[in-house]
């Protein structure tokens, strides 16, 4: 281990794995270690069951009703990828699609007044859907086709809106929209997770609901992908990519010290032997000390026996309870997975209702969540405290990534990595410089 590397990487988080196996693409010295004996850190997925159950501290363990604990892979933070977004953009050009399986999520919802409704994957649904009236419908239709066709770069496709310095909500009164369209056009096609944006250029949010279109129209069914055996095999995907261009990979490596020279990052100290860096990227409980708070998540794992009523049977679904529906500040989501996605037994469910914490009774906020998956099997809760880093790492040389929010698709984090990358590189992030090099297409040298 006593060796210089370009960067040295704590912590196999999906975010971690990713800028390592980006960096090693791009021809740097790597190595990689985490105090854990598995890949994934914050965001793994748990096997067997067994584990899932100790880790909550019930000794007992599952009824035998559970079938076999090795069946079952269960994500700690429940996201699903956009087809069209940038997280599997990363995937194709670093062609770790080759070790990944994907299957489409089966739909996706929206809760108004106590039930669950589908948001509109097509013309004909949005026609049916009772989500609104008829009038209301033809002014939604003019809009999508407005937002289809925006280009900032055109001006006739503008109808005289600013992209940079009209609101949301000026582009909202000018279709006439009412306030329940609003609700779920801004929280599940847009995926705000608060009503802040609506004061806000309108630019990000076309952005988005371009994106949410773009990626259903992929496959269909919802604009979301999931990966079979749950999200953990993610980060062990880049972490292969990072290996083959020559990174080094150490689990259960406890880290001692971070070596500081002249309040810089010389290298990392690890059971006495110490590895020189010139940059180190981490998650932020390798420094907590440079690292402040930014909110709660409370996140509850429910194993069901059924599907969600008014799902039409989904296997796998994303649910969005907007936060004006409940009278809260952030919405709520619901993330179904199963047995169809080889992370649980034969039969069974596993569905993971997320949420910034508001209140002191953080259970209580997911009340009206937990409620729509009844009856539950089991239910795990946890309550994980949020940290960003205080500053950009850039007189450090540490670049501390930030915890996972409470949204249930990867932008979020993928806006963070390419941060990341452009505070260590000096330039923009750039998705070419993801690509593999021709000679290893098949994942080695061709001598």
């Amino acid at each position: 281990m006593d060796e210089a590397y370009d960067v040295i990487v704590l912590g196999t988080g999906l975010s971690e794995c990713i800028l390592s196996g980006i960096m090693s693409v791009n021809g740097k010295k790597v190595l990689h270690m985490d105090r854990n004996p598995y890949y994934g850190g914050e965001s793994s997925s748990i096997t067997p069951l067994e584990e899932l159950y100790k880790r909550f501290g019930l000794p007992e363990g599952p009824p035998e009703s559970m079938g076999r604990g090795r069946d079952w892979n269960v994500d700690l933070i429940p996201k699903f990828l956009m087809a069209n977004g940038q997280l599997v953009k990363m995937l194709l050009y670093t062609e770790v699609t080759r070790y990944l399986d994907f299957k489409v999520v089966e739909g996706s919802f929206v809760y108004r007044g106590g039930q669950v409704h589908k948001v509109p994957s097509t013309e004909t649904e949005a026609l049916a859907s009772n989500l609104m009236g008829m009038f209301e419908k033809r002014r939604f239709r003019k809009f999508l086709v407005f937002v289809a066709n925006f280009d900032e770069n055109e001006p006739q496709t503008l109808e005289g809106v600013d992209p940079h310095r009209t609101p949301m909500r000026d582009v909202y009164e000018h279709f006439d929209l009412g306030q329940d369209v609003i609700d779920f056009t801004g929280h599940a096609l847009a995926l705000h997770r608060t009503d802040n944006y609506l004061d806000q250029p309108c630019i990000e949010t076309i952005n988005r609901i371009k994106l949410y279109s773009e990626s259903l129209a992929r496959y269909g069914k919802s604009p979301y992908l999931y990966p079979l055996y749950g999200l953990g095999e993610l980060p062990q995907g880049f972490a292969r990519l990072s290996a083959i261009y020559g990174g080094t990979y150490m689990l259960n490596k406890p880290v001692d010290e971070i070596v500081m020279e002249n309040g810089r990052v010389v290298g990392v100290r690890s059971e006495g032997e110490v590895a020189l860096c010139k940059q180190l990227i981490c998650d932020p409980s390798y420094v907590p000390e440079r690292v402040r708070g930014a909110g709660r998540v409370v996140r509850v794992v429910c194993i069901l026996s059924h599907p969600i009523r008014g799902t039409s049977e989904a296997s796998s679904c994303q649910i969005i309870l907007p936060q004006n529906q409940l009278g809260r500040k952030s919405d709520i989501y619901v993330c179904l997975v199963s047995w169809a996605h080889n992370v649980a037994a034969p039969g069974k469910f596993i569905a993971i209702v997320s949420t910034t914490v508001e209140t002191s009774e953080p259970e209580q906020e997911v009340e009206p969540a937990l409620q729509l998956l009844e009856p539950i099997d089991q239910k795990f809760v946890a309550i994980s405290d949020l940290y960003e880093p205080m500053d950009d790492g850039t007189e450090s040389q540490i670049f501390c990534s930030r915890s996972y929010d409470a949204t249930t698709h990867f932008e979020t984090t993928c806006d963070d990595i390419k941060n990341i990358y452009r505070r260590m590189v000096g330039a923009a992030f750039d998705f070419e410089s993801m690509k593999r090099h021709q000679s290893h297409v098949f994942g080695e040298d061709e001598q």
